[in-house]
């Protein structure tokens, strides 16, 4: 099994505190030279190396995990790939170096290739040409402006944490039961009576004149609970959701209200599944998602997604991934605690466990994937389906995916009997980033290599290319 390289974030902790190498080498009490091997991913860090710089760089061990140099590296790799920039291919050794000398600049070059991106495709909507829509739209789209709030904070938020157990802790759930407990609080705190009626066209209508919360009859019964508690985080949280939506700085009006959705959201979800007791009940479960949902209630995304959110300093869960993706290969939610790094834009590797769940709805897939850097993750994924809201209308179909690194692989149910150092299937990040030679699921060529094209051979991959030579 791979061991963490840390040393980009090792360095550009160095860097944005002032310390020379030197000096850092001196106080972890070894060389020069060794801590620039360990700079340069030369050389793994021990674990009483990991606890000194954390005590000296004045971090906890998850700002050491490189998930922020990853993925900058990631988008970055994406941005210098795309072939209507004209470039010459610019070596990962540049990208690696860019990342992590100037991390700041190389945000700028991402954020500005994302607007030309979405300012791009605007363009090729609009009947007159233009670059500028009547709707004055915000370059950034709001989705992916939340979705980076989210990303950016590993999907954990500890003040919502603090907010939802003092809410949980006032619900007599145990005696009467989460959905009943909720509606026991809207009534008697906010005279709210909650209905559950045929609601053509939503799931979830609020009236604050009739005082009425009106709940679709479609939903089942964990989705209305869920509901539920999303109206009590409305009611009893919204100074707090501001206070972090003022913090966030969001570009537009737009991006603001997804964010004020996503965490009263995140409360709700907080309250249904209570952070202690659901970390204890997830390792002494060994992180089954679907006998989660079953003790909490809940649905199968739902325990997913509180999986993906137990980062608490003093009390972390495993560290994961989550994704949710349609049969169009649309991602609709990305959140991780894991270092993957997920492709911005383009289709996501066809090799992937994501896509061949669709081929087995209800049952859960496990893959070990390794990424072309060794970088390897345990992935589990299943289907959840929507129920469709008449005869002829087809029902949602989704995946959940999650993974986590394969070092935390032994505490999850899903390795069972797998090889860990045998079973690894090696996917990209997508067909036009992946440099995996002779691979018979490429879609496209990729970006950074020339074909190599023979009339006299026909190869197994559809695109055979030229690999530089190390």
């Amino acid at each position: 099994m791979s061991k963490p390289m840390i040393g980009r974030t090792v360095r550009r902790l160095r860097l944005e505190q002032g310390q020379t190498q030197q000096g850092l080498a001196s106080k972890l009490g070894i060389s020069t030279s060794y801590l620039n091997l360990i700079e340069h991913d030369q050389r793994a860090v021990t674990a009483a190396l990991l606890i000194k710089l954390t005590e000296i760089l004045h971090v906890d061990i998850a700002s050491l995990s490189g998930i922020p140099e990853r993925q900058l590296e990631s988008d970055l790799r994406e941005a210098f790939a795309d072939p209507l920039l004209n470039a010459e291919p610019v070596p990962d050794s540049e990208t690696q170096t860019l990342a992590a000398s100037a991390p700041l600049a190389a945000r700028a070059v991402t954020s500005l290739y994302r607007a030309w991106r979405v300012a791009r495709d605007e363009a090729a909507h609009d009947d007159q040409g233009g670059i500028t829509l009547p709707s004055g739209r915000k370059i950034l789209l709001p989705n992916e402006e939340v979705r980076d709030f989210f990303h950016d904070h590993a999907n954990h938020f500890p003040q919502l944490e603090d907010l939802a157990e003092a809410l949980g802790g006032e619900l007599p759930a145990a005696t009467l039961g989460m959905n009943h407990a909720l509606a026991e609080r809207l009534r008697h705190r906010h005279g709210l009576v909650v209905a559950v009626k045929p609601l053509p066209g939503a799931l979830r209508i609020f009236d604050p004149a009739a005082r009425h919360l009106i709940l679709s009859d479609m939903l089942p019964r964990e989705s209305r609970g869920f509901q539920m508690a999303f109206q009590l985080a409305l009611l009893e949280a919204r100074d707090l959701v501001e206070e972090i939506v003022k913090a966030a700085d969001m570009s537009s009006r737009d991006s603001k209200e997804l964010l004020r959705i996503g965490l009263l959201n995140y409360l709700a979800g907080a309250v249904l599944m209570p952070y202690a007791p659901y970390l204890a009940a997830a390792q002494e479960l060994r992180y089954d998602a679907e006998s989660l949902a079953a003790r909490f209630g809940v649905s199968y995304e739902q325990a997913c997604h509180r999986l993906s959110t137990l980062q608490r300093s003093n009390a972390r869960g495993v560290p994961f991934f989550f994704l949710r993706i349609d049969p169009a290969g649309n991602v609709s939610k990305r959140f991780s605690a894991a270092r993957f790094p997920f492709a911005r834009f383009g289709g996501n590797c066809p090799r992937w466990i994501i896509h061949a769940a669709f081929a087995t709805p209800g049952t859960v897939r496990v893959q070990v994937a390794q990424l072309p850097d060794g970088a390897t993750f345990l992935c589990f994924a299943r289907t959840i389906t929507a129920a469709a809201s008449h005869w002829g209308e087809p029902p949602a179909v989704r995946v959940v995916a999650m993974g986590c690194e394969i070092e935390r692989a032994s505490e999850i149910v899903y390795a069972e009997g797998l090889d860990l150092a045998r079973a690894a299937v090696g996917i990209g990040l997508s067909c036009r980033l992946c440099d995996r030679p002779e691979c018979r699921s490429r879609a496209f060529p990729p970006l950074a290599h020339r074909l190599a094209l023979d009339m006299k051979t026909t190869s197994a991959s559809p695109y055979r290319f030229e690999v530089p030579k190390k």
